[in-house]
């Protein structure tokens, strides 16, 4: 099982409630994280994929010397997620911005990593720049039952010289499948999504509507799995470039942002509450926005915690992480023009499970 919360640290959760006057308790604990780890590219120049800048002789140097620190500095962060509660790094994380699946070997076999003893499940998406997402899963807690790649048709019908391919729906635009991955998280099912929906080129209002196409195919994951569970728990996790007040995610995705709004087959967003309260997992022009989120169906907020539930929710965001000076300061540290490797553009953000020991 996973590591025990102490009974003070729990209180808090409970204030209020007969719990809170009950013997001490033991509990197991799980850490479920997301990590955009920004452009995670080897040094091997892959004519399938736009990668040229990501080599020795491309705009960034990028070399095996600066692909190590890259390597180094993620280990360093993913090791340390969530670990102020559970000691325990995370036991599911899915990542955005990776290459392919020999980076995500690399990474796990960092020394830092190495006892996490991490499982890897992963696609190549049809994303031009060949980026991917993927689910990293400790082994010891987490057996996949099933996994598949989901594609997400989006077309630009702006694109005159396209205009009548696909059905007159105009070119399609490829960007990355959302992965969709079932297993046993200490003998309990579970369904993980994984996504980095489109990006905001163009401009947010422009590009809006392929960010509530992958909210709709979002959708359509998660309540096929409520129809074939009532109880389903699924998550859905990723760099949803929205934040939880946009259309995509608030109308389309349909998360609630208060537990009080979440009704039998729902959906709770748990960052929404971190956004009013001004945090922020990635900065833009001075302003902070929360595009990093993990969602999650409604049997997760039940008070029965023979089986797993949520606990609380988290974003990383250590010194380390962040830009200490420069016009930049106070941002997360990311990878330099010049190729120095940071951490990412981005903040890790993670929840607590927690399940009652018998």
């Amino acid at each position: 099982m996973g590591m025990k919360i102490k009974l003070l640290s729990i209180l808090a959760f409970f204030a209020g409630t007969v719990f809170a006057q009950s013997q001490q308790k033991s509990y197991a604990v799980h850490t479920v994280a997301f990590y955009n780890v920004e452009n995670l590219f080897d040094t091997i120049r892959d004519e399938k994929i736009y990668d040229e800048e990501w080599t020795p002789k491309g705009a960034r140097s990028w070399d095996g010397k600066k692909y190590q620190q890259k390597l180094e500095n993620l280990s360093r962060v993913i090791a340390e997620i969530g670990t102020d509660e559970n000691t325990n790094m995370p036991t599911i994380l899915g990542v955005s911005e990776i290459e392919n699946r020999k980076v995500l070997e690399d990474l796990v076999n960092m020394p830092k990593l190495k006892k996490a003893n991490y499982g890897i499940i992963h696609y190549d998406s049809p994303d031009r720049r060949g980026i991917d997402v993927a689910l990293f899963y400790q082994t010891k807690h987490f057996k996949p039952t099933s996994s598949k790649n989901i594609p997400l048709y989006i077309y630009d019908p702006t694109d005159t010289k396209y205009k009548d391919s696909n059905n007159g729906k105009g070119k399609r635009v490829y960007t990355r499948d959302q992965l969709l991955v079932t297993g046993l998280l200490d003998g309990e099912e579970m369904h993980f999504i994984v996504n980095h929906w489109p990006s905001r080129s163009g401009g947010e209002k422009k590009s809006s509507p392929n960010r509530e196409a992958a909210a709709a195919l979002n959708k359509k994951i998660i309540d096929s799995l409520y129809n074939i569970n009532p109880n389903a728990k699924v998550f859905t996790m990723g760099d949803l470039n929205d934040g939880p007040y946009n259309k995509s995610v608030k109308d389309v995705l349909e998360a609630k942002g208060k537990k009080d709004d979440v009704k039998k087959g729902g959906i709770f967003n748990p960052m929404y509450q971190l956004y009013k309260e001004g945090h922020g997992t990635i900065a833009y022009r001075d302003a902070w926005d929360i595009f990093d989120q993990i969602i999650f169906t409604e049997p997760l907020l039940s008070k029965d915690y023979s089986s797993f539930r949520y606990w609380k929710v988290g974003i990383f965001n250590k010194p380390f992480l962040v830009q200490k000076s420069g016009q930049y300061k106070g941002y997360p540290l990311r990878n330099q023009l010049s190729g120095e490797p940071g951490f990412s553009d981005h903040f890790p953000v993670y929840i607590y499970l927690i399940k009652e020991k018998q």
